[in-house]
């Protein structure tokens, strides 16, 4: 069967041929025994709603040994067998080009190349779901080759639940994950839904379909890693050391983020699968599994102030451990495995092997959960140690320091906060979410590289345009973001889908959308262009332990912004809206508000994104300006200049000796 017509035909009606298990792909551990026999009982009917009683005899019992095997139902025989990637837009059968659109950012989401476990339909960070079966993706894939511009896609935690009609202006596609009730919301509950296949845990970008490879968080980690260094001071970044972990889950990010900024790292990894991958894409430099021979390359790399990235294969307590025993100066640290997902896969205890890990954490999970907390307790201790000694140590939001203190590591200071700040908190809160500035992110559908150098060159014309008449404030972030994307090219971001990244507020998203519009319909860009961002943003995300870490005003904890955007998007002109308990911190942590927009070169498209775009970003500077954070009232007075229709309710700041004064 040829592609479209593979697409169009959705769940067939027939069984397809039994596919060996690849072992050329990163796959995802064993999932902890969970459920009760009536359980997967009910979990086996649940799997067998997508297919015709026909099939049933044949399919339970495979379903069954894939749930005995590995936790979950995925039902790989309906794995397909096309390649995976994001296609030029035009071979996408569709009826309505946004639809179309959507089917390829969906692909790109699963391309082995971009996606941590592509045949478990995890884009990223261990458990971060397109889907959670091989069904749901079939029948999502058909709907949207039958969706007209009056039709809406109702997306529930992967399971399409159907086409419902709509309006023109109406979003194509409106996605929830992972939203259990709060009393029900427990690890353990999670792991449940999960695997009676009624729930999953999304993400963000993987489950909202707006996941670019690792280029997005590599300029997140850049602009963290830059700014940490001016922290710190000194004459540059020249020869200073970067150590961090994670290599699989947060897609290799950091020793490409360390190269651009201009020092030397260390990025500690398990896994030789996602070693290797990283490697071979040249996101890492050269890898070492020796840490005697490591350090003396580090050495002479930092005497020479040599720009290079190093991978350690094996554990990064051992690593950190090592140069505490060898008092070895580190510069800058931090950790990007995913401690959000610490019992499944997410992070792996010193003194065991992957491999005994992965059995461990599938067939003693309780004894693998004291093994990861014991491991996060010398961890701790070693990093305390190198702190001591004048590094600076951030946390990158991925529950490092929350799943430490429930560890009982030294991580607390007295009046019961973390001894380390979020490096939202310390850095990009106060930075750039404060100003407006975060993940501007866009997809080149005709998959021509010469469609992005084209975006790339607009991009770069209208940031300095617009910094020739900035404040002060944000002089920094201007050139920052002038700088990257001047620079983007030549630094081969590129995984996956022609896409681009960049930090901009409502300002630069708003005119840079305008102006790439009006190339699609020039000619210049030759296909419609798809426009988004990440949860890592100053509007869409309510995480107290990273988006909203820098909130003082107790409101950390609520999720109005993050609901209020997603609903604001929507009739604002978004192609596809979504919302998820859980992502990049973790399912419960958070509740995360993402988009997607399609612009296509027409008048509408332009009336959508001045729109969208505008309260898109603006919702969260109104509430970061409420929570009296200086930069935030700062940029939201300017923004109400600009537009006289917005109207913002400002705080009035009280004096902290009156209050004082009556405690």
């Amino acid at each position: 069967m040829e592609f479209r017509e593979e697409i169009m035909a959705g769940i067939p009606d027939y069984l397809p041929e039994l596919q060996e298990y690849d072992l050329n792909v990163s796959h995802a551990p064993k999932r902890k025994e969970i459920l009760t026999t009536d359980q997967k009982k009910l979990a086996l009917k649940n799997a067998l709603r997508y297919f015709d009683p026909k099939f049933h005899a044949v399919l339970a019992k495979e379903f069954a040994e894939e749930l005995e095997k590995y936790g979950r139902i995925y039902m790989y025989r309906y794995r397909p067998t096309y390649k995976m990637y994001a296609r030029p837009i035009e071979e996408y059968p569709a009826k309505c080009e946004q639809a179309a659109a959507i089917m390829l950012m969906i692909q790109n989401n699963l391309d082995p190349a971009v996606a941590q476990h592509p045949h478990e339909l995890i884009t990223y960070g261990g458990n971060g779901a397109v889907f959670q079966n091989w069904a749901q993706y079939r029948l999502a894939m058909k709907y949207l080759s039958e969706m007209t511009d009056e039709q809406t896609l109702v997306m529930y935690s992967g399971h399409p639940m159907g086409l419902f009609p709509s309006h023109k202006d109406a979003p194509r596609v409106v996605v929830t994950n992972g939203m259990v009730i709060p009393n029900y919301s427990k690890p353990d509950d999670w792991e449940r839904f999960n695997a009676l296949g009624v729930s999953q845990y999304g993400q963000m970008t993987a489950g909202s379909y707006m996941y670019i490879g690792p280029q997005g968080i590599v300029h997140g980690t850049t602009i963290t890693v830059l700014n940490a260094g001016r922290k710190i001071g000194g004459d540059g970044l020249g020869g200073k050391l970067f150590v961090t972990a994670g290599l699989g889950g947060m897609s290799g990010a950091q020793p490409k983020a360390g190269n651009i900024a201009g020092v030397v790292s260390i990025t500690a990894e398990i896994n030789p699968a996602a070693t290797n991958k990283r490697h071979s894409q040249g996101w890492v430099d050269e890898v070492y599994s020796d840490l005697d021979q490591l350090m003396a390359r580090v050495q002479k790399a930092r005497e020479a102030k040599e720009v290079v990235s190093f991978a350690y294969q094996g554990n990064v307590v051992d690593l950190w451990e090592y140069m505490v025993e060898h008092d070895i100066n580190v510069d800058l640290g931090s950790d990007q495995t995913s401690l959000h997902n610490p019992w499944a896969g997410g992070y792996y205890p010193v003194g065991l092997t992957f491999e005994e890990s992965q059995k461990m954490m599938a067939e003693q999970p309780e004894l693998f959960k004291e093994k990861v907390q014991e491991s996060l307790r010398r961890h701790v201790a070693a990093i305390n140690k190198l702190t001591d000694k004048g590094m600076y140590f951030f946390d990158y939001g991925n529950a490092f320091l929350l799943e430490s203190s429930r560890a009982g590591a030294d991580i607390m200071k007295e009046d019961g906060t973390f001894k380390y700040p979020s490096y939202v908190q310390d850095i990009m809160g106060p930075m750039c979410f404060d100003y407006g500035f975060g993940p501007f992110r866009w997809v080149c559908t005709s998959g021509k590289a010469e469609d992005l150098d084209v975006s790339d060159h607009i991009a770069m014309e209208v940031l300095e345009e617009i910094a020739n008449n900035s404040p002060a404030e944000i002089q920094q972030q201007m050139h920052d973001n002038i700088t990257w994307i001047k620079g983007a090219k030549e630094n081969k971001l590129v995984v996956g889908s022609q896409a681009r990244i960049l930090y901009a507020d409502a300002e630069g998203r708003t005119k840079i959308a305008a102006a790439f519009n009006k190339a699609i319909k020039d000619g210049r860009i030759s296909a419609p262009i798809v426009l988004g961002r990440d949860h890592h943003d100053v509007s869409g995300t309510d995480s107290p332990f990273r988006e909203t870490s820098n909130i003082y005003d107790g409101s950390s904890f609520t999720a109005d912004m993050a609901v209020q955007n997603c609903i604001g998007d929507s009739f604002r002109g978004a192609t596809w809206v979504s919302i998820h308990n859980g992502g990049g911190v973790g399912w419960g942590e958070v509740i995360n508000g993402g988009f997607g927009m399609v612009i296509d070169g027409s008048e509408d498209a332009d009336r959508r994104l001045r729109s969208m775009l505008f309260w898109d970003v603006n919702n969260g500077i109104s509430r970061r300006s409420w929570a009296r954070n200086e930069g935030a009232m700062f940029a939201i007075r300017r923004a109400m200049e600009v537009e006289p229709k917005l109207k913002v309710t400002m705080p009035n700041i009280a004096d902290d000796s009156l209050i004082d004064s009556i405690f």
